[in-house]
C-alpha cells in the first residue's frame, strides 16, 4: 500500500491541476464495488452556470443558454482531459469522461453518471429534481468525471438529501415529470422522475422558445433554494464591486 503523504500530495496537485484549468468543485472516491468499473477511483469536477443565466431559466430556457452549455462541456472535456494528462505523467492510468467517450446503456442512460460519482465524492446529494445539488451552487452545475487507478485521499459519499419537506422543483416542472420522492442512496433513477416525459417536454418547451430541437429546459434547478442562494450570493458580490 502506497504511504499517505505521495496519495495526499498526488491529490492536492490533481486538484490544482483541474482548477487551473476550470474546476470549480473537486472531489475524489474510492468507486464501490457493486458498479463494477475496472477502475478504482473516481474523480468529479464542476463548473458553475453563470447567475444571469440561471435567472432567466427562472421563466424559459433561451438560445444563450443552449449556446452555453455547448461550451460548458467542452471546457469540462478540456479540464479532465487535463487532469488524465497529470496522472499520466505520474505513471498512472486515467480516463476522461470527455463528451465522447460516456458510454450510454440506452437513449437517456450512461453506464457511469457523472452526478453518482459526484455524490460518490462527497460535492452534493441528487435533489428531487434528479439532479446534483450542491451546497455551494444548488443544481446550477455542469459536471464531468474522471477514472483512474491512481490512489486519491478521498472524502465520505453523501448518504443523505437536505431538501427535506421542499417541493419547489415539482411544482414547477412544466411536464410534472417529477415525482417529489426525497433521494436515498442505491435508489433509481425512475423512483424519482418519468424521464420519457421529463426529455419530451424539455424538447418541447426549447423548441417552443427558440426553434431548436434538443432537451434543455432548467426551471427545476433554476428555483431550487441552494441555486437561489447561490444567486443572491452571486447578487451581493456584483453589488460590492460595482
Amino acid at each position: 500500500m502506497e504511504r499517505k503523504e505521495p496519495v495526499l500530495q498526488r491529490t492536492v496537485e490533481l486538484e490544482q491541476v483541474l482548477r487551473r484549468e476550470g474546476a470549480e468543485l473537486v472531489g475524489c472516491c474510492r468507486l464501490p464495488a457493486e458498479l463494477q468499473m475496472p477502475w478504482s477511483y473516481g474523480v468529479s469536477v464542476a463548473v458553475a452556470l453563470p447567475a444571469h443565466i440561471v435567472r432567466q431559466l427562472q421563466q424559459a430556457p433561451n438560445k444563450e443558454y443552449y449556446y452555453l452549455y455547448r461550451e460548458l462541456n467542452a471546457r469540462l472535456d478540456r479540464i479532465v482531459t487535463a487532469g488524465a494528462r497529470y496522472l499520466a505523467e505520474q505513471g498512472f492510468a486515467a480516463q476522461p469522461q470527455t463528451t465522447d467517450a460516456v458510454r450510454f446503456l440506452d437513449k437517456y442512460q450512461t453506464e457511469l453518471p457523472h452526478k453518482t460519482v459526484a455524490v460518490q465524492a462527497s460535492l452534493g446529494w441528487i435533489g428531487k429534481n434528479c439532479l446534483l445539488v450542491t451546497p455551494e451552487f444548488g443544481s446550477a452545475v455542469r459536471l464531468s468525471s474522471l477514472l483512474t487507478n491512481a490512489p486519491l485521499q478521498t472524502g465520505q459519499p453523501t448518504k443523505e438529501s437536505r431538501c427535506g419537506a421542499c417541493r419547489l422543483c415539482v411544482e414547477s416542472c412544466p411536464g410534472q415529470a417529477l415525482r417529489g420522492v426525497l433521494w436515498q442512496p442505491g435508489m433509481e433513477r425512475d423512483q424519482l422522475v418519468d424521464k420519457v416525459r421529463c426529455m419530451e417536454t424539455q424538447t418541447a418547451v426549447m423548441k417552443a422558445q427558440t426553434g431548436i430541437e434538443t432537451d434543455l429546459c432548467g426551471k427545476c434547478f433554476a428555483v431550487c433554494p441552494y441555486t437561489q442562494g447561490y444567486l443572491r450570493r452571486a447578487e451581493e458580490k456584483d453589488l460590492s464591486q460595482a
